[in-house]
């Protein structure tokens, strides 16, 4: 079997409690003028927000802020972030917060170093290149995306109904700042759909026909088990370190490309999803959840099934002497069984106020913009319907 493959992750990781000492110096290495981006305000509740403003007037840095990032990030906040920067001659960005605060960063730090509109580059007709972007530091707050180590993130278009993502080098993190306590405050919603992100970003890759290094699916089942160990903790006790600890680091290795290997298919669920979240605004992890369970029994058959036997048998202990249909059957019962009771995510559609009304539109541009057609089972813009359908 062919193994090549090519795996290059420089982020520097400071990871626990008091690291934001550190911030400072690691700000100065690329300049003095930095934009710092967050979401909401939850920050400044939780007094976040003061601890990263006095280490940059510490370290000398002026400082100029773009608040108020969504869910599911905007490109008019791409817009607005990479004027600013071009305007100010930013040195370098500093996103606070969860993923999406993340992934608007990635592209204002691209926008800034472009003369076009950064929504060219998510447009299938101008695809625009991203050789360089300003250098990135990131602080997290919310345990799901693993943008903090990748070099990825999704914007939306709510004008188009478009939800796109697209990973380049340049957009990779040079420092992120990993603290298991900033989570702390994270509701037990947040932290179950965060959960759902991070396994479905491991399920990408581990449910694969491409060839596999043993030692790659040790590692994605221990990611599995560890999530599903610690996500009913954190919920149970938001306060429980460990518990969080290992969320968050989770997160970034079940997308930071390491358990990619020399796997090259297309990913299947995150494209329909986006889909989901760009027509309903819903949360991301949310959408995968409901989604996951009925692509894993839809993509069910006498070709996928080992797959499926062996999550069964590695992450779930069923008994191996069973049959392999039923071992299979019994693994996407519990996933089902953790996602919907054990953490308490809505099981369905219908559940969220989503009908079938843009399935068709959807299940057609998830195809087209996510090439899903080459992910675990091939799935053609009907099979994609036919799994909404199944959703609701």
């Amino acid at each position: 079997m062919n193994h090549d493959f090519i795996y290059d992750i420089p982020v520097r990781i400071y990871f626990g409690v008091n690291q934001l000492s550190h911030l400072g110096d690691e700000l100065t290495k690329y300049g003095k003028k930095v934009l710092l981006a967050y979401g909401g305000g939850s920050i400044k509740k939780t007094g976040l927000y003061d601890k990263v403003i006095a280490e940059m007037k510490k370290a000398g840095i002026t400082i100029f802020e773009l608040g108020g990032i969504d869910p599911n990030p905007r490109i008019d906040s791409v817009r607005a972030g990479g004027e600013l920067c071009k305007k100010e001659k930013i040195d370098a960005v500093l996103a606070v917060g969860g993923g999406s605060t993340l992934d608007c960063a990635k592209y204002i730090a691209a926008a800034a170093c472009y003369d076009g509109d950064p929504w060219d580059f998510f447009d299938q007709d101008v695809w625009a290149p991203i050789p360089r972007a300003l250098p990135l530091l990131t602080v997290l707050t919310l345990s799901a995306t693993g943008s903090e180590m990748d070099c990825g993130g999704v914007i939306t278009n709510t004008e188009t109904n478009d939800k796109i993502g697209r990973m380049e080098p340049a957009l990779l993190p040079k420092v992120s700042f990993l603290d298991p306590s900033n989570t702390y405050t994270v509701s037990a919603y947040q932290t179950a759909c965060g959960a759902a992100d991070i396994l479905s970003h491991i399920f990408e890759v581990y449910f694969s026909t491409d060839n596999d290094l043993y030692m790659l699916d040790c590692m994605a089942e221990g990611l599995i088990k560890t999530v599903i160990k610690y996500t009913p903790v954190a919920i149970r006790n938001p306060n429980d370190y460990d518990a969080r600890a290992n969320l968050m680091w989770a997160s970034s290795w079940a997308i930071n490309g390491f358990l990619n290997g020399c796997k090259k298919q297309a990913w299947s669920c995150h494209p329909m999803e986006h889909e989901l979240s760009a027509f309903y605004d819903i949360t991301h992890g949310l959408g995968l959840a409901i989604l996951t369970p009925r692509w894993m029994r839809y993509t069910l058959d006498e070709t996928t099934l080992p797959k499926y036997k062996q999550f069964g048998i590695n992450v779930f202990g069923i008994d191996p002497t069973l049959p392999d249909r039923e071992i299979a059957e019994t693994a996407i019962d519990k996933l089902s069984e953790f996602l919907f009771e054990t953490i308490g995510l809505k099981s369905t559609l219908s559940e969220i106020g989503i009908t079938d009304e843009h399935f068709a539109v959807m299940a057609a541009k998830a195809e087209r913009i996510g090439n899903t057609v080459n992910g675990f089972k091939p799935l053609k813009a009907a099979d994609i319907e036919a799994i909404y359908r199944m959703c609701l």
